[in-house]
């Protein structure tokens, strides 16, 4: 099969990339980077350069593919992430439309039915092709945003590091604390990437006649239990993750400089996190969990906190 897969050597993008190429498929990789053609190259994929504002791009690369991976890669530094959440989304399905492709895997989060400005997976509703959305849990990965911030280090303007569907977390290395809208005793579906990529590369050989939703996971837990997992593995073994208030929450937002409705949408996601309603959705969808545990991810986790 001819498959695009959007992400460039991103956290899911790559491995998916790797598994699709031993598979035999050929592989296009669309980066906005022009300098990570090489490393594309060099996993047997061939690299296609541009921007998914760029429709003419997109058209051009999708045409006489037989699937695409499409994913909208976050933004902090846009004032209203909705919109521009929405307009990637039509990029693609204009694109795809125009195209003519057939099967569509479309990164989402597992929240995205929870949050108004977040959801963009109406978009793709009248296209006439075969749909699935994908609905992974928090990324183990998003941990490594917070290491110098668990040292001690940094301060609440790192908050805007932290990535969609994960940690949104304030953290105080000195007291060993995590901190959000979510957390202490809420229980969490969290995700290794690798899980997200062997799920989507099963997805893009299917055809289901209608639109499908796949919840992704690798393990459930509270939070507590993942903040002693990973303080464990760094040696701060009382590590704790604090759950503040959508107020406290947000007001430590704006003191960070956050766009206003950046901050505000940011605070519904994890309120939808807390407020258990993705889990339930979760279970009801009785998704089959991925082989990465936490323990695993936090060695490797150890491993680049104590090089830093």
């Amino acid at each position: 099969m001819k498959i695009i897969v959007t992400g460039s050597l991103g956290n899911i993008s790559q491995p998916l990339t790797v598994t699709l190429v031993a598979q035999g498929h050929q592989v296009t990789v669309i980066s906005s980077d022009a300098k990570k053609q090489t490393a594309i190259e060099a996993l047997g994929a061939a690299a296609a350069i541009g921007s998914i504002a760029d429709v003419g791009f997109l058209t051009n690369t999708f045409r006489g593919a037989d699937a695409v991976y499409a994913m909208i890669p976050l933004s902090f530094t846009e004032q209203d992430l909705g919109a521009y959440m929405h307009r990637m989304a039509q990029n693609y399905a204009e694109a795809l439309k125009e195209a003519g492709t057939n099967r569509i895997v479309v990164m989402s989060g597992w929240v995205a039915d929870l949050v108004k400005d977040e959801n963009v997976e109406h978009v793709f509703d009248n296209l006439d092709a075969s749909i699935t959305i994908m609905r992974p849990g928090s990324f183990y990965t998003n941990f490594y945003q917070s290491i110098d911030l668990i040292k001690g280090r940094g301060f609440i303007g790192k908050f805007l590091t932290l990535r969609y569907s994960g940690l949104w977390a304030l953290l105080t290395g000195k007291t060993g604390l995590l901190m959000g809208n979510y957390g202490g005793e809420d229980r969490i579906v969290f995700v290794s990437p690798k899980d997200i990529a062997d799920a989507v590369a099963e997805e893009l050989l299917l055809q289901p006649q209608e639109k499908t939703i796949r919840y992704v996971g690798s393990e459930e837990m509270t939070c507590n239990e993942a903040a002693k997992i990973i303080g464990t593995a760094i040696g701060k073994p009382w590590l704790k993750w604090v759950l503040l208030s959508d107020k406290e929450m947000l007001q430590g937002l704006k003191m960070a400089k956050v766009p206003e409705k950046l901050a505000e949408t940011l605070v519904e996601m994890q309120a939808a996190m807390h407020s258990g309603k993705a889990l339930e959705n979760f279970h009801q969808s009785k998704p089959k969990m991925g082989k990465v545990k936490l323990s695993d991810f936090a060695k490797e986790f150890a491993a680049t906190y104590h090089q830093k």
